[in-house]
């Protein structure tokens, strides 16, 4: 049974920064690609930034350069280090795992960025 678990998440400032960490637990068969999606109030849940087995990073235009996705692949943990926030980046964040031959995905229980002054 394969667990995904969010953490980091809370209350910042616009300007602030926050880390949000993804925690895996169980098995998840390799290779696989490791992502963060958000959904914001009364939208629809968006892609955020991803990165795979061998490291290769991707991120939505919205948050290119001020966003960070990593992973350390010996704790089954990832990161979103999350820079000069915006109001905008409020929403609901999730961390999902997708196995890249049979495109099983996990996902977790989300974790709440409020971005406000």
């Amino acid at each position: 049974q394969v667990q995904l678990v969010e953490s980091g998440g809370g209350l910042v400032q616009p300007g602030g920064s926050l880390r949000l960490s993804c925690a895996a637990s169980g098995s998840i068969l390799r290779p696989y690609t490791m992502g963060w999606y958000r959904q914001a109030p009364g939208k629809m849940r968006e892609l955020v930034a991803t990165i795979t087995s061998g490291g290769t990073t991707s991120y939505a235009d919205s948050v290119e350069g001020r966003f960070t996705i990593s992973r350390d692949n010996a704790k089954a943990t990832w990161y979103l280090q999350m820079d000069s926030l915006k109001s905008e980046d409020t929403a609901v964040y999730y961390c999902n795992a997708v196995e890249i031959f049979n495109k099983r995905t996990y996902w977790g229980q989300g974790t709440q960025v409020t971005v406000s002054s």
